[in-house]
């Protein structure tokens, strides 16, 4: 059983996820022991209600436990962790849409005078020279929209229940954004 473990604990998470497939519990096991941590981080910069980051912890898991075989991987140049980031991201954006159907508004983002998260952290690493200046010095509320469109490949109405904002707000911030980052790249 240790080997086992140990062989797993080495493995990266796309070989995990093909496991998973499989229906290899100790390798689903690893996979949410490896991954749920920066995932519950990274929801909770998004949404603050405790309940509604674990709901969608457990949905995300429940997802990738009987979907794992749908995962393309390297062959279309996604990861496992950009596809379960991707399928955490819809579930929130769906968890928000069945509150607003219940006509209780969305909880407010975390402030963003809070530390950088952890992808802010690894952006700011592998987007670096003049596109990785021009992001820092987007307005936070536009960086928001911009990563929600393009780094979460969230659609404009998903990203304006995400944000908690009208989808002619969320247009807008993005045409900023993308002229912000033209002109600081020309």
């Amino acid at each position: 059983m240790r080997s086992i473990r140990a062989a797993l604990h080495e493995m990266d998470e796309e070989r995990l996820v093909r496991l998973v497939a499989k229906g290899d519990r100790a390798a689903f096991e690893e996979l949410y022991r490896r991954t749920s941590p920066w995932m519950a981080v990274r929801l909770r910069r998004r949404c603050v209600d405790e309940q509604i980051v674990a709901e969608v912890m457990q949905e995300t898991y429940l997802a990738v436990w009987r979907a794992a075989g749908a995962f393309a991987g390297a062959a279309v140049g996604g990861t496992a962790i950009g596809w379960l980031w991707t399928i955490a991201a819809r579930r929130l954006v769906d968890a928000f849409r069945r509150r607003a159907h219940h006509a209780e508004p969305p909880p407010a983002a975390a402030p963003p005078d809070v530390a950088p998260a952890a992808e802010e952290l690894a952006l700011a690493e592998t987007v670096g020279g003049d596109v990785g200046d021009a992001l820092r010095c987007l307005a936070p509320e536009l960086r928001q929209v911009l990563q929600a469109m393009v780094l979460d490949g969230l659609s404009v109405r998903e990203t304006a229940v995400l944000l908690g904002l009208p989808e002619g707000t969320v247009k807008t911030r993005a045409r900023r954004a993308r002229i912000e980052m033209r002109r600081a790249l020309a």
